[in-house]
């Protein structure tokens, strides 16, 4: 990739972390913190720390969508749910050149 590109892709990644809410940046903080995660994992993480009132998945999986429309995560596997019983998707941060990530 060209310079100009990849300085084009840097620019915009800032540019996109300044859209965030504090409950996206929660769920980027702990998926970086804590590695690859699903949403319940995430939404248990966000009651842990006292920013959801519960750990009900809810409070995750809309902010997942989001940041992966943002390019910011991305599903990187399935799982079997510890509380469901189902499978879900496993998120991961996308890892972009030159964000120090």
């Amino acid at each position: 990739m060209d310079n100009i590109t990849k300085e084009t892709r840097r620019e915009s990644y800032y540019t996109v972390l300044t859209t965030l809410t504090e409950r996206h940046k929660a769920v980027l903080t702990i998926l970086k913190e804590c590695g690859d995660m699903t949403a319940q994992e995430i939404a248990t993480e966000l009651y842990k720390c006292g920013i959801t009132p519960t750990d009900e998945r809810n409070f995750a999986a809309p902010r997942l969508t989001e940041l992966a429309d943002k390019e910011l995560v991305q599903a990187v596997g399935k799982k079997i749910c510890g509380k469901t019983g189902r499978k879900v998707s496993v998120w991961s941060v996308i890892k972009h050149s030159g964000s120090n990530e």
